[in-house]
């Protein structure tokens, strides 16, 4: 490909046109007619020399020949267009993506701008392939209609008013069509959103059984989906109708004016069958003019779309803003080379204050100064799809020195050593194959390597051990660490690193509350002194188990195999037998034509021609009927024939998507799963119809037209046979490479939508470095990629439809040769049926099983895990290594280890969510592997450490199957503390939460899942590091809910802060794997082991004191 067609040149040059607008083959064809009808002058005039009926033949040749080798040359010019517009299209909504303010961002879901860049830049290139018929179908009828004029005189203009009357009805229709793509668009993108949250959120729908429900929610969109596609496939019966019938119907129009108009007006084969010819000329303009009117009516919606999404409001990097929407009345100043921290409770605006500071929220007044370069480490880490060296280095040079120095001041070099390839080691989508703590820590050590100027740190320490929090303290932030000459603002809930701060900030329902030194606001015996004095124990956090899941390939849409047995067969026998009709009549018509002429030859007496004239013209009309009537019949089956496939297949497909197991949702790019409910099901549901209809006329015509030419002449069947050979070898050679450059094509995609969505979650991070240039940069790598094999598809296209079109042309010739060859045994009527025959022919687990358990198990809670093995994939060693322990009834059991250890592990194990290899689990005397996997988890209940949520309405999001009553709704928020909040809202229970929970702050998020789980009155409650988010005070209220309302639940408790568990009546340690230690605190700690070491690190000497325990 040319350095013109790559997005680098593409993309600038329509985006400098595009603000610039903001601001304020077809000659072939008629040649080929002119030699037809010479063709068929020289059969009806014997003695003329057979030197120029060879000639005329050679001639039809070339000219059909030319014709070709013109028209694909277009069509290679073409293609480039129209995808060098959708590369840019692409490009520029990349680009805005990066710049688009959150204001402007709450307006659109990630699933809305994915299908910007897939629908509806699509629909933008398939009008720029056909965009040039607006002038050439007008220019193709208007040369069709003089040359019928030459032929058939004025009687042509009862032809040209009844198309005429035709165009107000297409006008009325593209206006019908384009009021359908706006409601398809919109079903479209709600499908979209949907399921791209139900991806995201997968593990959340899974533990809680939830797939069902939300299946239906998808389902139900689908079905107001496929009833805009049955209006349009309505509206494309009628457009079948004008392609077969109009010309049909002009010709019958002409005819009879001709045949009033004069009384000596015969029909002669020359005539006839260039009229014929002109008439078949007039079809594809008559059926393309409706088409792509209609397409210009979809793409000006897909347009209008565009132009919202890319005129909407961008962040002005010239004015950071102070006073925002979640901030109000901030005024500070930060020293240079200082340590801030910035504390409050659960909502307070914490990471509003450090958004404030990016210029990430909404201005009302005020600015912010600041000075140098920024980083910044999000509260949730945001990992790219990369090796982890990549993203430490984050597109920077690679110092050697300075980059082990950073490893080892994150603590990462341990885990480096875990990892199969090291700092090589590819980090999937999400960074599903590392934990949570892991991930925290390449975060913090991308904002390290960057070596700014300012470093914006949103709770960096929440998701990492006691020992690994205090060596990145001590090691990087604080006092003596890498950054002690750097201005740097801290998020924590850590209290015990608040004295080795410069300034503190508490903030307080968006406000700064007090500030000053720690020594300062601890004199002041103010709401910070109690906040210290209370929880001034250190506490510590846990890191899940590293999870690595194999590759394997994503579920594929059905083949056309399997499109066409969903497409059920009885659609199928009267799709075939209606097109077989409308093709049989179409050449009886012809040959009804052909007969005609060949009396009006051979008679003698005019008078008993012109008196059966009008039967002829009768019988010629009802022909034509008969075969509208087939027309519509087979547009309309296999239009509903092609909704009922694509139901099926959407169904079967998203069934399928939901029953894979969750690792391989952790594996597989979302971007790869989206793309097959968009593009590939944009396909299905609008092109394969389309497809199938034309390889049924096309195959048919084929067919059709070797019986016309071969009844002509039978000496045509000696060429057949090897253009049939040759054509299948062509055919054969061209599917081969074809199948791979579109499987090609397909994959390489995908990473343009997975790098696009990647993109959008990570905007705030990519912005505060300031490396929208570079992403820019690597989106132009991968649509680059994807067009050279798109370009190579287009190619290899062309290569087949020059050579199957130049065995069409030979047809042609044969056809003319052997018309020359007859010599008088062939009539002239014969003559031009063959001729313009020939002419038209070179263009996972179930979820329920049949072993249920019984009504209100488990009703005792009681866990058993007997010589439980389990591992993430056979080539990896184990994860648990003969795990054995038994709860008891209504126990509270901690589950606490190292990195690494197996805890999360564990809790997948209960939930199936990864299945063991040897031993069981048993659950009050079931093995949980013999039954359903939603009588499994339907019957569990889990607080997760991944606060997600989806949007919809806080209800929706509390109650998504709908269970229970607002009384019920309001008593659980208001043990979870969000009563007051919730009340404060406009709209309460019906208030929106954006898409992810954006709109709320990432503890409240976790207590409106606390909230869900209070919900579900089940016997076994799993707590998975469930208050990593939220600070000591609200974590203490929430474990203090959590035992007054599960008091007669079994809890399995993997620790968070080690004095979470301290009151557990057992305490499950785990390492790499085994049960190192099992029992009560009281004894683990009296036995010195490592549990007390874990204990000691944490410094919790107080609640050992209140324990009871001598430490001395």
């Amino acid at each position: 490909m040319n350095e013109s067609d790559s997005p680098y040149t593409v993309c600038p040059n329509f985006e400098k046109q595009w603000r610039k607008e903001i601001q304020k083959s077809t000659t072939g064809s008629m040649v080929a007619i002119v030699l037809t009808i010479a063709m068929i002058m020289v059969s009806e005039n014997r003695p003329t020399s057979y030197v120029s009926g060879y000639g005329y033949a050679i001639a039809l040749f070339f000219v059909v020949l030319s014709q070709t080798l013109l028209h694909q040359l277009y069509q290679r010019n073409n293609m480039l267009t129209a995808v060098k517009i959708k590369t840019a299209v692409v490009g520029l909504i990349y680009k805005k993506a990066l710049t688009l303010a959150n204001s402007s961002r709450r307006n659109y879901t990630t699933g809305e701008i994915v299908n910007l860049m897939s629908a509806d830049a699509q629909q933008l290139m398939e009008l720029t392939v056909n965009i040039n018929l607006l002038w050439s179908a007008p220019f193709q009828i208007i040369m069709a209609v003089i040359f019928l004029w030459k032929e058939l005189g004025p009687s042509v203009l009862a032809g040209v008013a009844l198309l005429l009357l035709v165009i107000p009805i297409n006008a009325l229709i593209a206006a019908k069509v384009k009021r359908l793509k706006k409601s398809l668009m919109k079903y479209s993108d709600q499908r979209v959103k949907l399921l791209s949250e139900m991806l995201h959120g997968i593990k959340i729908l899974k533990l809680y059984a939830w797939e069902p429900a939300y299946q239906r929610k998808v389902m139900s969109i689908r079905e107001c989906e496929v009833d805009v596609l049955k209006s349009s496939g309505y509206l494309t019966t009628y457009s079948m109708l004008t392609l077969t019938c109009i010309p049909f119907m002009v010709s019958l129009a002409t005819l009879g004016v001709f045949f009033h108009l004069d009384e000596e007006n015969v029909l002669t084969a020359t005539k006839v069958f260039t009229s014929i010819s002109l008439f078949n000329i007039l079809r594809l303009p008559l059926f393309d003019l409706p088409s792509v009117i209609s397409a210009v009516a979809q793409t000006k919606v897909s347009l209008s779309r565009l132009e919202d999404f890319l005129c909407a409001e961008d962040i002005n990097p010239k004015d950071v803003n102070t006073n925002y929407s979640g901030s109000k009345h901030l005024s500070i100043s930060i020293p240079e080379g200082s340590l801030v921290a910035v504390v409050g409770q659960v909502g307070s605006g914490k990471s509003s204050f450090l958004s404030a500071v990016l210029g990430e929220m909404e201005k009302l007044e005020g600015t912010v100064q600041r000075r140098g370069s920024v980083a910044y480490a999000s509260q949730q880490a945001w990992i790219q799809n990369d090796t982890l060296q990549e993203n430490i280095l984050f597109g920077a040079d690679l110092h050697r020195q300075y980059y082990e120095l950073v490893l080892e001041s994150c603590a990462l070099l341990p885990d480096l050593e875990q990892l199969p390839n090291g700092d090589q080691t590819e980090i999937g989508e999400r960074g599903v194959n590392i934990s949570g703590g892991q991930k925290q820590r390449v975060s913090l050590a991308r904002a390290v390597y960057s070596n700014a100027d300012l470093y914006l740190l949103d709770d960096p320490l929440s998701a990492v051990d006691v020992h690994v929090g205090k060596h990145l303290f001590e090691k990087i932030i604080g006092p003596s660490g890498l950054l002690k000459s750097k201005t740097r603002i801290l998020v924590t809930h850590n209290v015990t690193f608040l004295p080795h701060t410069d300034l503190i900030i508490v903030m307080e329902e968006g406000r700064i509350s007090q500030m000053g030194t720690y020594q300062e606001l601890v004199s002041k015996r103010a709401n910070f002194a109690e906040l210290i004095q209370v929880f001034s124990a250190e506490h510590t956090t846990e890191e899940t188990t590293p999870v690595e899941g194999e590759k394997i390939r994503i579920l594929c849409l059905p083949s056309i195999f399997n499109f066409h047995s969903t497409f059920n067969w009885r659609w199928m026998w009267l799709t075939i037998a209606a097109y077989l009709g409308q093709n049989a009549l179409a050449i009886g018509q012809n040959l009804w034509l052909s007969t005609w002429t060949a009396e009006t030859a051979e008679v003698s007496d005019f008078t008993e021609w012109k008196q059966s004239q009008n039967y002829k013209l009768h019988i010629y009309g009802l022909l034509g009927v008969i075969q509208g009537l087939f027309v519509c019949c087979g547009a309309y089956v296999i239009t509903r024939g092609s909704l009922s496939a694509s139901r099926a297949l959407h169904h079967q497909l998203l069934d399928n998507v939901l029953h894979l197991p969750l690792q391989r949702f952790e594996t597989d790019p979302v971007g790869q799963i989206i793309n097959r409910f968009t593009k590939d099901l944009f396909i299905v549901d609008s092109r394969f119809h389309y497809y199938l209809r034309t390889w049924l006329n096309c195959t048919l015509d084929v067919i059709g037209t070797i019986l016309v030419i071969t009844s002509a002449s039978p000496l045509f069947i000696v060429v057949v046979i090897p253009l049939g050979y040759f054509y299948f070898t062509i055919q054969r050679y061209y599917i081969a490479s074809s199948r791979q450059i579109r499987r090609l094509a397909g994959a390489s995609h995908s990473p343009v939508i997975s790098h696009f969505s990647e993109t959008l979650v990570g905007r705030s991070t990519i912005r505060a470095f300031g490396h929208q240039e570079r992403f820019i940069r690597k989106n132009n790598d991968v649509v680059y990629e994807n067009l050279v094999y798109f370009y190579n598809n287009v190619i290899s296209n062309r290569w087949l439809c020059v050579r199957l079109e130049f065995l069409g042309n030979l047809m042609v010739f044969f056809a003319a040769l052997f018309v020359v060859l007859a010599g008088n045994t062939m009539s002239s009527s014969t003559v031009g049926l063959s001729i313009s025959y020939a002419l038209n022919v070179s263009n996972s687990g179930p979820w329920i099983t049949s072993k249920r358990p019984p009504v209100g198990w488990p009703d005792r809670g009681i866990i058993k895990f007997v010589n439980y093995k389990a591992q993430y994939r056979k080539d990896l060693g184990l994860a648990l290594k003969d795990v054995s322990f038994q709860t008891q009834s209504k126990e509270k059991v901690g589950i606490v280890g190292r990195t690494g250890a197996g805890k999360s592990t564990l809790t997948n194990c209960l939930f199936r969510v990864l299945e063991g290899s040897e031993g069981k689990i048993v659950i009050d005397g079931i093995d949980i592997s013999t039954i359903g996997l939603h009588d499994l988890r339907g019957n569990l209940n889990i607080i997760p450490q991944d606060p997600i949520l989806f949007s919809g309405t806080l209800q929706s999001n509390l109650d998504p199957l709908g269970k229970h009553s607002d009384l019920e709704l309001w008593e659980v928020l208001e043990l979870c503390h969000l009563k007051d909040f919730v009340q404060s809202l406009p709209k309460k229970l019906l208030h929106e939460i954006s898409e992810g929970g954006e709109n709320l702050s990432v503890g409240q998020r976790q207590l409106v899942c606390l909230a869900r789980a209070l919900l579900r009155k089940t016997k076994i409650l799993v707590l998975d590091e469930a208050t990593a988010s939220v600070d000591m005070e609200t974590d203490n209220l929430v474990q203090s809910t959590i035992k007054r309302e599960f008091h007669n639940c079994t809890i399995l408790t993997i620790a968070h802060r080690l004095h979470t568990v301290m009151d557990s009546e057992r305490v499950l340690v785990l390492d790499t794997g085994r049960i190192l230690e099992y029992d009560t605190p009281h004894n683990l700690l009296q036995r010195k082991g490592a549990f007390s070491e874990m204990v000691a690190e944490a410094g919790i000497r107080r609640d050992k004191e209140n324990l009871g325990i001598n430490t001395s």
